[in-house]
């Protein structure tokens, strides 16, 4: 009986040895559909300031925040939907932050029927040269 008991505890554990390989090699594969079932939790924390954007990693040397925090800008900072948004997309993808800025506005341009170079999508659209 001691035989059987530890050849069912030796299948045990090498099932958990392969699963836990299977999952860690295609992790790219389910684990941002982990991380999109529950954006909203992650997002809570996001304080309306410059200060905390920047914090999140929501600044760079294109789109520089520190400007706008040594001026005294009293504003409440950025845009907390376009802010989840970006940060989601910043996850999700594995980009940095203007990449995914760029993502982003070309998401928002399509939506409204805008091609991605600025040009209307609308078939009855006339330009002048």
């Amino acid at each position: 009986m001691a035989l059987t008991d530890s050849y069912v505890l030796w299948a045990w554990v090498l099932l958990l040895m392969f699963t836990a390989t299977g999952l860690y090699v295609y992790r790219s594969r389910w684990l941002p559909f982990i991380s999109n079932m529950i954006p909203e939790q992650a997002y809570h924390r996001l304080n309306p300031s410059f200060e905390s954007d920047m914090e999140a990693g929501l600044s760079s040397d294109d789109f520089n925040l520190s400007g706008n925090l040594a001026a005294g800008d009293s504003r409440g900072g950025l845009d907390l939907a376009s802010k989840k948004e970006v940060l989601r997309i910043m996850k999700g993808q594995r980009v940095n932050f203007d990449e995914a800025r760029q993502i982003f506005m070309e998401q928002k341009l399509l939506k409204n029927g805008i091609a991605a170079d600025g040009r209307p999508m609308d078939p009855r659209a006339v330009f002048f040269s």
